[in-house]
């Protein structure tokens, strides 16, 4: 009796599978199915690149908004008839996809289930939204504003490749200050590429000390192709920014937020041009209108000095300056003649009163008394006579008289008559001037 071969064991994990026990390839995508059938179906928002219709199902192809990812999907015309307008090329859509795998070409799918088209209302409530959150931040409060350089020697400048904008710019601005430089970074202003692009740019000339502007320009544009200049990401690349950054999209009906966050925005690029550089011309005309002011003032100002040198030089101290010195000459020989006769008259006043105290004095003086033929009588002790009793008889006695003195002899005490006591009193009174 023939035996049965052994049956394999199959590797109940892809882990345990090797060489000598793999899988059949049917296990595998059987189990790749049923692992990819449990994933739960997601809603995606996307832009459509690609449309290709063909009888009860479309192949469309989806690219991400912000990143260079796309992914095809397949959708059964029954979804697309439940729409009220005919899906585009360039829509944006959020879309319920669900992976699905192919069991017998082992091909990786994604069926969409349902898909809506993003509105303009949708898009503007979703700025609004994000323009207010940042506002609640202060990304755009005007003190976060930076001014913008009087007269900016380079420029940077972003927009699109060989654009109208950027053409506007450069010539404007040269046409206004023909020195004026600009350093140009030409990239992509709408797409998916857009957002990425335009920061790389701002990063690089912010980077670059020789510019001391920047200008984000683009020629306008439908609001889903501004859709770039309101992503958040690159509202606050322009916040960071230390170089002044100025707005020129061009877009009066819906502003994008780089206009919030800019630190000037402009109109169109061409009102960029003008306000980011000063006219050439104008400034020469203030300049001559300043000069023009300057003669003026310097004129006035010398003629008004000029009158009052003159008339300074006409008054008389300046006109003879000796008349000053005469005048005070004078004044010092009629000060010094009063003082002289102050002087004399003082000398000659109190030369009187001399006089008149020395005629007093000698009228007074005992030697005045001996002129007119009085004695004077003294002791031999040199005392003065005054009384009869001080003298006795025989006593020698000193008599001085106006002419000079001699001697004598007292020859009696006696009292003699009354001019002795004339004597005496005349004699004290001499001494008592004296």
């Amino acid at each position: 009796m023939a035996e049965t071969p052994e049956r394999k064991v199959i590797a109940p994990t892809a882990a345990e599978t090797s060489p000598d026990n793999p899988w059949p390839l049917q296990l595998l995508s059987q189990k790749l199915k049923a692992h990819i059938e449990k994933a739960p179906p997601a809603w995606v928002e996307a832009q459509v690149i690609e449309l290709n219709q063909r009888a009860n199902v479309s192949y469309l192809t989806l690219r991400d908004i912000d990143a260079e990812v796309s992914l095809s999907v397949t959708i059964w015309g029954s979804v697309l008839s439940r729409l009220e307008a005919p899906l585009e090329r360039g829509s944006r859509v959020v879309a319920q996809l669900k992976p699905d795998f192919w069991l017998k070409t082992g091909r990786l799918s994604m069926q969409g289930q349902d898909i809506r088209p993003v509105g303009l209302g949708d898009l503007l409530a979703r700025i609004e939204q994000l323009r207010q959150a940042l506002a609640a931040e202060g990304l755009f409060d005007a003190r976060r504003k930076k001014p913008l350089p009087l007269l900016p020697h380079r420029i940077g400048l972003i927009t699109g490749r060989n654009s109208d904008a950027m053409k506007d710019v450069v010539r404007n601005a040269s046409l206004r200050w023909p020195a004026v430089e600009f350093e140009i970074r030409e990239v992509a202003v709408q797409g998916v590429n857009a957002v990425t692009a335009v920061i790389g740019a701002l990063a690089e000339l912010d980077a670059d000390p020789r510019v001391d502007l920047i200008v984000i320009a683009r020629g306008g544009g439908s609001l889903e192709d501004l859709l770039p200049f309101s992503h958040e990401s690159l509202v606050r690349a322009v916040s960071a920014a230390q170089t002044p950054v100025v707005s020129a999209i061009g877009h009066e009906a819906d502003r994008p937020l780089l206009d919030e966050v800019a630190d000037l925005r402009a109109s169109t690029p061409t009102d960029a041009a003008k306000r980011i550089v000063p006219d050439v011309g104008e400034e020469l005309r203030r300049v001559d209108q300043a000069r023009t002011q300057l003669n003026r003032r310097i004129h006035d100002l010398l003629d008004r000095e000029t009158e009052r040198l003159a008339y300074l030089r006409s008054r008389p101290v300046l006109a003879n300056p000796a008349m000053m010195l005469s005048t005070k000459y004078d004044d010092v020989s009629a000060l010094t003649g009063r003082a002289r006769t102050a002087v004399r008259t003082q000398v000659g006043r109190h030369a009187d009163q001399l006089t008149h105290l020395q005629a007093q004095v000698r009228a007074l003086s005992p030697q005045k008394t001996l002129d007119r033929g009085y004695a004077v009588v003294q002791l031999e002790d040199s005392s003065i006579v005054r009384l009869p009793e001080q003298v006795h008889t025989g006593s020698p006695l000193r008599i001085r008289v106006a002419g000079g003195t001699f001697t004598a002899t007292a020859s009696s005490g006696e009292k003699p008559s009354g001019a002795i006591e004339t004597l005496e009193r005349t004699d004290t009174t001499a001494k008592e001037s004296a």
